[in-house]
């Protein structure tokens, strides 16, 4: 879901950001859940299948398939472009041209 926030600090306009029931398959589980942010505003969470990359317009610009039950992902390394994904036992590490904030 997506908001407004106004002044005083309330939200306002709740509208569907992203939707990611279609991608779910036998194959592909889970839900969405641990978030980051990139410098470009594209969102990087764990969903259906591993890691979804969303737009900040709500346009999923692809998935990082760990053929796992994916629970969340952190940006870290020497310029942060290096993205730790936990998946099921895994810790996995992915180089990306993508920079975490």
């Amino acid at each position: 879901m997506a908001y407004d926030l106004q002044d005083d600090g309330t939200a306002k306009n709740g509208r569907v950001f992203f939707n990611a029931q279609p991608l779910k398959t036998k194959e592909r589980k889970g839900g969405c859940d641990g978030m980051k942010v990139d410098t470009n505003g594209n969102i990087w969470t764990s969903g259906p299948g591993g890691i979804l990359i969303i737009s900040k317009d709500g346009k999923h610009l692809g998935t990082i398939l760990t053929g796992q039950a994916t629970a969340n992902c952190a940006f870290g390394g020497a310029d942060r472009s290096t993205l730790y994904i936990t998946a099921d036992m895994f810790l996995l590490r992915v180089k990306t041209m993508a920079k975490g904030l």
